[in-house]
């Protein structure tokens, strides 16, 4: 499994769990502490500004510990309907190109799994980031507009 963090100038943090490892609270806030520094090493300044976070809502990321890490980081939580596939950029915009790169290819270790899944995300260009994090703007309008209904494409 891999959580990933990215803006419209890419990957910010990539991180991949042992395998058989889930995710919990615990993990999931030492995560935001590895994206707090790799924010600070990789978008110097943005600490600074507002830094706003898009994620469903599993346990982990609605917990009091979770909740009180990001409130003493000052980082905001962008509200969304619940299972709105059409708000979830990386389901779709991601993970979907991700799979299909993927799926025809065999690995013999986790080792070059994890390298190709990195080089996967080295090589795309920042179109394909700024891409999808604009054109949220438009489906956010579209739910606000609706009401949090489902948007159609």
């Amino acid at each position: 499994m891999a959580t990933v963090f990215w803006d419209a100038k890419g990957v910010i943090l990539l991180h991949l769990l042992l395998l058989g490892q889930c995710i919990n609270a615990a993990l999931y806030c030492s995560n935001l502490y590895r994206l707090r520094d790799a924010i600070r090493r990789k978008r110097p300044g943005t600490l600074r500004r507002c830094v706003v976070l898009q994620h469903e809502y599993a346990t982990p990321h609605s917990v009091n510990l979770t909740q009180q890490r990001l409130q003493r980081y000052g980082w905001e939580i962008l509200p969304h309907p619940a299972h709105s596939p059409d708000l979830a950029p990386s389901d779709v915009h991601l993970y979907v190109p991700l799979k299909c790169h993927l799926g025809c290819m065999a690995f013999d270790t986790e080792c070059d799994f994890v390298g190709e899944l990195k080089d996967w995300f080295a090589h795309l260009n920042l179109d394909f980031f700024r891409v999808s994090v604009y054109s949220q703007l438009s489906r956010w309008k579209k739910c606000i507009n609706l009401q949090g209904d489902y948007v159609e494409k």
